[in-house]
């Protein structure tokens, strides 16, 4: 995806950041908009904030904004239904579009997809009762992560050590939609790779003294420990650079968002999952990457704002430019 670059905050018009609503994850979401909203204020962006949890798309669409800085997480905002409805509005937004947001939240048909694209990731089993996760134990083993199908930042996810724990991971993650994941956990680096406008950011490999870098890790947590790059070589980088990219390509994604990895003691990485609409909290991977390369938060969020633009859409006389890369 070009980025469309702009230069003045007028450009982007009124500018509504959508956060909070109704999912497991509303207040990371609701500091993930309020960093936002400060750091486009900053920069002289017309912008405001906009929970949906209290507020409906009939009063949104009378607000008369130009488009939507996305700021919510998981279901209702992350898996494609709030893009569908505003696309159906005619309101640009940021990130990926309906069918890429809708299969990256879908943990299942995200790993089928890389798969189809050759691309490494782990074993994995449907799970619908605790009968499939019986089944999954005998063919995966040991330790093993359990996961619901649509959630992020780790909600509702175990990772499985004994089989006398099963029982109670199986009742958690099918507790929020009826449909699970069971994979292959891989011991090893926790590693992460943001992309932005079409390209990697650099790696982050993760250390936590938790048992898995959990939600309590990402968001809670002073003893999380973060290196940034996480690799030890160019070639080990470029690697994990490409296996992003990939990975986005294969479910369609665009703008920004995150892939994250696990790699086992061979060192091939391994791709988990990837993350369309990212944390951007205190503790937030991707502003992290994106400063390593000399991006600070106020021109991240503005740069992650280029992507509701429609490159090729560029007046003549206007000050914004098409450029290739972040």
């Amino acid at each position: 995806m070009s980025r469309v670059a702009v230069t003045h905050a007028a450009d982007f018009g009124r500018v509504a950041v959508m956060l909070g609503g109704t999912s497991s994850e509303r207040e990371v979401s609701l500091d993930t908009g309020r960093a936002v909203l400060a750091a486009l204020e900053r920069r002289g962006v017309d912008a405001a904030a906009w929970d949906p949890a209290g507020r409906s798309l009939v009063e949104f669409a009378r607000e008369g904004f130009d488009r939507v800085w996305i700021a919510l997480h998981g279901p209702g905002g992350e898996d494609g239904s709030l893009q569908g409805a505003l696309e159906w509005l005619d309101v640009p937004y940021t990130g990926s579009g309906v069918m890429a947001s809708a299969l990256a939240m879908d943990k299942i048909r995200s790993k089928r997809l890389f798969e189809a694209a050759g691309l490494p990731t782990p074993e994995f089993r449907v799970i619908e009762s605790i009968a499939d996760a019986r089944l999954a134990l005998d063919a995966l083993g040991l330790p093993m992560i359990l996961k619901p199908d649509g959630q992020g930042s780790s909600v509702g996810m175990s990772k499985v050590f004994d089989a006398a724990d099963l029982e109670a991971a199986v009742e958690l993650a099918l507790g929020f939609s009826g449909l699970a994941l069971a994979e292959t956990c891989i011991v090893g680096d926790e590693m992460t790779v943001a992309v932005l406008h079409g390209e990697a950011l650099p790696s982050i490999r993760i250390e936590t003294p938790r048992v898995f870098y959990d939600y309590r890790a990402k968001y809670e947590s002073d003893r999380t420990e973060y290196h940034c790059p996480g690799t030890a070589s160019a070639a080990e980088e470029a690697r994990y650079a490409e296996l992003a990219v990939a990975a986005f390509e294969a479910l369609g994604c665009s703008g920004w968002g995150r892939a994250d990895f696990m790699t086992g003691a061979d060192g091939e990485p391994q791709i988990l999952e990837v993350n369309t609409v990212p944390g951007m909290t205190s503790h937030s991977l991707v502003p992290m990457a994106a400063k390593q390369v000399g991006i600070d938060f106020d021109e991240l969020c503005w740069r992650i704002l280029e992507t509701s633009m429609v490159a090729g859409i560029v007046a003549a006389d206007d000050t914004r430019e098409v450029v290739n890369g972040a």
